[in-house]
């Protein structure tokens, strides 16, 4: 018989955590009772009673598993690293907060004994905040446009993965994994299954300017290269335009000597303008080297405080 791996992630889900193993054994026993099931929790660290519901739901279940994390090693991380941990012939990463509908998962499964490696859950609707939808979409065109590998719009990591999948995420060497850059560049061949992305059951969203910026620029400076080009690009074009602008007033001066007065004000402005430019091509050459030290330095995803469950797969 095979076995299925849940993996999900959480940070402060008190509300969610107790609700979604209630519905997804009830999901294994109605719909998926051919299959064996292991559901492991991987906690970044909550600061509420996650852990201790957790602890509870764990004694009454041993196919339930759970992991906590040292402290919070961030949103990337910590899912990655639980999916490794997984030991079914398949996983499923989904969010603990049910914006990832349950009832989707018979039809993964199917796709998956269809041949499918990969299933990719791609959202075409959401009923989250209507802005931040349109900045997402920005983003994932834009990633789409100048990545050097073909990004999946609207993947968040919801989806299915074959074993032979977690063997290859096993390989890397990674200390920053971007799954949804991982999947586009390394998978098999991709079954995309479209849904509309539900609002969140309870509890608040834990994501903010500073997690979308730092989502953003992970993927950007992964799987990029337009930021360094265009920063030369721009060089070669403001170096060209302010030789233009120094021939024009430099003839200017010539043949109107005594009527033409240029004054500080052009010079403050190029100053300005030059300056700027500078900055946020730095900015981003930092974004870039920031990335690579933090791949240098060869750190662990995650380190682990507790695991609950674990053993008794190895007896």
């Amino acid at each position: 018989m095979k076995t299925i791996s849940v993996l999900i992630p959480c940070y402060n889900e008190q509300d969610n955590v107790v609700p979604m193993s209630e519905e997804l054994v009830k999901l294994f026993d109605d719909k998926l009772s051919a299959y064996q099931y292991e559901i492991v929790f991987i906690d970044n660290d909550s600061t509420d009673n996650t852990r201790a519901l957790l602890r509870d739901i764990c004694s009454k279940n041993t196919n339930i598993k759970a992991i906590f994390n040292a402290k919070n090693f961030g949103q990337f991380n910590s899912p990655y690293y639980g999916m490794l941990q997984t030991t079914g012939d398949c996983t499923i990463l989904l969010c603990c907060d049910f914006q990832d509908p349950l009832e989707y998962l018979p039809q993964m499964v199917e796709e998956w004994e269809a041949g499918n490696k990969i299933i990719v859950m791609q959202k075409n609707a959401s009923n989250e905040n209507k802005f931040m939808y349109f900045l997402r979409s920005c983003y994932y065109k834009m990633i789409h446009k100048f990545s050097n590998v073909e990004q999946i719009e609207h993947f968040t990591g919801f989806g299915l993965y074959d074993r032979s999948f977690i063997n290859v995420m096993r390989e890397l060497d990674d200390p920053t994994p971007f799954l949804r850059g991982v999947v586009a560049e390394l998978g098999y061949k991709i079954k995309v299954i479209q849904y509309t992305q539900q609002q969140r059951r309870a509890g608040k969203t834990h994501n903010n300017f500073h997690t979308l910026y730092d989502a953003a620029m992970l993927g950007f400076t992964s799987y990029t290269k337009v930021g360094l080009r265009a920063a030369t690009f721009v060089g070669f074009f403001v170096a060209f335009i302010s030789v233009i602008i120094g021939i024009v007033y430099l003839i200017l001066k010539l043949v109107y000597w005594d009527r033409f007065n240029a004054g500080a004000a052009p010079m403050i402005l190029g100053m300005f303008f030059l300056g700027a430019v500078q900055l946020v091509f730095l900015g981003l050459i930092g974004e870039y080297i920031l990335s690579i030290n933090t791949r240098i330095m060869k750190r662990p995803l995650v380190i682990e405080e507790e695991r609950i469950n674990f053993e008794q797969k190895e007896k």
